[in-house]
């Protein structure tokens, strides 16, 4: 479409996929500070041990790491501080109603730039048990094997 700039990831969480059975994701803004936007667009940021939190009918990006912009110098923020995620109120209570299930929580699955904004790509996700890892790795060492020999054969 005309106008339209295509989505750059900025940063994936790639244990999300690994640790959980994801459910339902949502597309959600980020409230940030002028020198967080530039580190994202530097690609400085990390989602290793950020998790999502609903507070007060609002939700909230934790621990996620915003590395400070050197040109900021003195006007620099603070690297894990919260940060707000701008949701629908009807998204942010569906969010609420699924959280309060045992086990399911809020995990951000990754950061991209979107017509020139930051947004976030949150989940409800439930935790996996050490067998379902093992049954997907076993799974995907399968696949590789066929893939491997479907590209071996000539015919």
């Amino acid at each position: 479409m005309p106008g339209m700039e295509p989505i750059k990831v900025v940063a994936t969480n790639r244990k999300a996929r690994y640790e959980y059975f994801i459910y339902e994701t949502y597309e959600a803004g980020i409230e940030l500070k002028g020198s967080e936007i530039k580190s994202i667009r530097a690609g400085q940021i990390s989602l290793a041990e950020a998790f999502v939190q609903i507070e007060n009918r609002q939700a909230w990006l934790m621990d996620a790491h915003i590395a400070p912009y050197e040109q900021a110098a003195r006007f620099n923020h603070d690297p894990v501080r919260p940060r707000r995620l701008l949701l629908h109120k009807d998204e942010i209570q569906r969010l609420f109603n699924n959280v309060r299930q045992k086990g399911v929580t809020i995990v951000p699955l990754r950061i991209y730039l979107k017509n020139g904004r930051a947004k976030c790509e949150i989940a409800t996700a439930k935790g996996k048990k050490l067998y379902d890892k093992r049954a997907d790795i076993a799974r995907r060492d399968a696949e590789r094997e066929i893939e491997r020999n479907l590209r071996g054969k000539t015919y």
